[in-house]
């Protein structure tokens, strides 16, 4: 048997509910004739009479009544599918994941989102805290948090915070023990803290840039991190020098509680960017995300 088409199962089940052609026509906005062209095809196609026509009434047939039961409520479920769908564009729902740093969650994103939580209940984050090069793709991930220039080319990436430096601090207490450095290469007599990244397994080269002149220097120290926040606490407690982007740092230089060195070798680059995959069609709830991330406040 070939295969029925939808549409006219609808038909028959609008003109069953409605026990006329003249109202069902109505209903679906077809003329009369078209729609009892439509039935009758239907039941062509099924090679039985499904509904039982009169000069005053339309109903259904034994064999239309069976069929009717069976696939009425599916319809319904369908129908209802689809206005929940509609009704996502009015009222967004659903939970976007977000892969992110530490630092990015509690500075931006958090303060950020937050008043979107507040006005769209049914809204759910999810992040995940991750300093490695996460496949976002294939983590099933709606979107990551990168620095601008280490997101790949094949990603739709917009920035959500000013452009950064790096920054070189540490203690007042290690400088009392520690002369200051003049230059990148004067590093590797210091003790530095280093940090770990999950996706490669090696530590992080710490990169310097002075009128472009660019210095790689690989660091040494007693201290291994993998999480930002405890490289700055090591940093405050006077148990190395610490390379960051500056904005960790920030409150403490201010403070005084951290001094900053090498700051001419720090150019500034893109700051922190949301990216996600160029393909994807977003959510009525992610457009809003990005919408919310994108806003100055």
């Amino acid at each position: 048997m070939a295969r029925a088409n939808f549409n006219d199962i609808q038909a028959f089940i609008t003109v069953a509910r409605e026990g006329s052609f003249t109202r069902a026509a109505a209903r679906l906005g077809v003329t009369q004739s078209a729609l009892s062209q439509t039935v009758a095809n239907l039941e062509t196609r099924l090679k039985i009479r499904l509904l039982a026509r009169t000069t005053r009434s339309v109903a259904p047939t034994a064999a239309g009544e069976r069929l009717l039961t069976r696939l009425e409520n599916h319809f319904a479920a369908i129908e209802d599918e689809l206005d929940k769908a509609a009704t996502m564009q009015e009222k967004p729902a659903g939970t976007v994941r977000i892969s992110c740093g530490d630092f990015a969650l509690s500075a931006i994103l958090l303060p950020k989102l937050a008043p979107l939580l507040r006005q769209y209940p049914d809204i759910k984050l999810e992040f995940n805290v991750n300093y490695g090069f996460v496949d976002i793709v294939a983590e099933r991930y709606d979107a990551g948090i990168r620095f601008g220039e280490t997101i790949d080319k094949d990603m739709i990436a917009l920035p959500i915070a000013a452009d950064t430096r790096m920054a070189a601090v540490a203690a007042p207490a290690y400088f009392a023990r520690y002369p200051i450095p003049r230059k990148p290469q004067d590093l590797t007599q210091h003790n530095c803290i280093n940090m770990r990244f999950p996706t490669y397994g090696g530590l992080d080269i710490w990169e310097f840039e002075h009128y472009q002149r660019i210095i790689k220097i690989r660091v040494d120290g007693q201290l291994v991190c993998n999480t930002s926040p405890h490289i700055v606490e090591a940093a405050l407690a006077g148990l190395g020098l610490a390379y960051l982007p500056e904005e960790e740092f920030a409150p403490h230089i201010i403070e005084g509680r951290l001094i900053r060195v090498l700051e001419d070798w720090c150019p500034p680059f893109a700051g922190y960017h949301i990216y996600y995959p160029s393909r994807r069609q977003p959510s009525p709830a992610f457009a809003l995300v990005l919408q919310a991330l994108r806003e100055k406040h």
